[in-house]
Parts: C-alpha cells; structure tokens; sequence
C-alpha cells in the first residue's frame, strides 16, 4: 500500500494553570510516529487528556509542534503553508452545533473554503456545493438552510461536506458521532465507510466508542498521558491487548455491551 502521511517524532509541550496561585501544569505529547496509508483510517483512542484532540490539532496545523514532522506523500508541510494543508488534510468536530456559523446559510458556509483555497468562480462555486451535498445525503435546498433548521444528523452531515468540498486526501475526524443518537450514529459509520470507498479517503479517526473503532479502522494507536502505549492492526490490539491499560478499557466496553443488552 502507498504510505499517504508520515509523522516523525511529533511532540508538543503546553504548560497551563487553572489558577495564578496554582502550580503550572505541563502536559507533554510524543514523540509520536505512526504512518497512514492511502484509503486506510487509523484510529486513535485513550482517554480524556490523553492527548488525542492535540494530536489532532497538530495534524491539521491548528497549533505547531515543539518539534519533530507530518510528511504528506513524501513532503514536509510546514506550518507558514497552511493552505497546502488545508487542501489536503481537512477536520470534523465533534459538536456541529459549535462549528457551524447561525447567522449564515449552509452554502455559505461550504461556500467559505472554495473562495479561500480554489479559484472556481460563482457558478462553478455554486456547482460544487450542491454536488458535495448530495454525496453526504442532503439536497441542494440544504444550501439555503440555517443550522437551528437542520436536525443534529443534517449538521453534522454539513460539516462532513465541509470537510470533503476541497477533495482532500485525509480527513481527521474528532469524535464525529459522539452527540449523535444511536441510529443516526449508525447511518453516519456507514456514509463515513461509503465515501472512503467510493473516494479513496484516508481517516484518522478520534472517539471512545470502541465498538465504532473495531469496525471502521484498520490499525489504532492507544494514547495514555500523552504517549503512545500500544499500536498495530485492530483486530490484534483488540483481541490480544499487551497494556494493561488497553485491557481494562475493552473490559469497560465489554461491560457496557453487556449492560445495555441486559437494558434490552
């Protein structure tokens, strides 16, 4: 497989304090490496504070790294070239009900990215929107749309289409189904599936949900306090676990599992 992202001794420092009475607290990423092939996700999972979200915000460019690479098909992106980046490596957020703008429609919000990063003119603007809509399962009325007019599902289907309206190679995808109900949560894993079938995408994929992880990804990372602790192919992590702190989670998700079958 072509190996798509490289990231090489990733590391980002953050000192911080709730209080000025307070002694500093340091939190401390990496070094972290991993690749990601073309068309595979890779999920990442720990818990709060692990470091998952700043990971995330390294990839995209969001904050730069104390030190160390992201190679994208061989070549280093830099953090004054955010453009690039942003053309290649999009993100979805968790709550779509922060992310997207009340006051403007849902064109124009997809509408926002193409002026920024492409130079289509209006009508070309106006087709791609519409055609990016009908591939996360809207309709082009959806365009005209205001966020308080669209369910929780709809919004975040609009925020997948922000992130797909550049064509990018990778989408990092930040606990994309959490707020959502079980059977619209459902609907989206299988869109998520669909597109990167159909597109070729590549996903790292943030969330607790176990279950979501072991069937979407190909390969996961298990971040604890800033460190990964335990790495490879899905199936082998989950069903041969060598940290014990990855087998105390599949055992919590284990009985969640069997309490909600139990609820049943």
């Amino acid at each position: 497989m072509t190996t798509l992202l490289t990231v090489k001794n990733l590391s980002f420092a953050r000192t911080s304090r709730d209080n000025w009475w307070q002694k500093k607290k340091v939190f401390q990423l990496g070094p972290i490496n991993f690749d990601i092939n073309a068309g595979e996700t890779l999920a990442v999972i720990g818990d709060n504070g692990s470091g998952k979200t700043t990971l995330a915000n390294l990839l995209v460019g969001v904050q730069p790294p104390t030190s160390g690479q992201i190679l994208l098909n061989g070549q280093r992106l830099r953090q004054r070239n955010l453009k690039q980046r942003s053309l290649n490596i999009r993100m979805i957020f968790q709550h779509s009900q922060e992310s997207l703008n009340p006051a403007v429609t849902v064109g124009t919000i997809l509408d926002e990215p193409l002026k920024l990063n492409t130079d289509l003119d209006t009508k070309s603007r106006q087709d791609k929107i519409y055609s990016t809509l009908r591939q996360v399962g809207l309709l082009r009325e959806h365009a005209y749309f205001y966020r308080h007019m669209l369910s929780d599902g709809q919004r975040q289907r609009v925020a997948l289409a922000r992130a797909l309206i550049l064509n990018p190679q990778i989408i990092v995808a930040d606990e994309p189904f959490a707020a959502l109900d079980p059977s619209v949560r459902s609907q989206m894993v299988n869109l998520f599936m669909q597109l990167q079938k159909d597109l070729g995408l590549s996903y790292v994929f943030i969330s607790h949900n176990l279950g979501i992880v072991r069937h979407i990804s190909d390969r996961v990372i298990v971040l604890q306090n800033g460190n990964i602790i335990e790495s490879g192919k899905t199936d082998v992590v989950f069903n041969w676990p060598k940290s014990d702190y990855m087998k105390k989670l599949i055992a919590s998700h284990q009985s969640f599992v069997e309490s909600k079958l139990l609820e049943d």
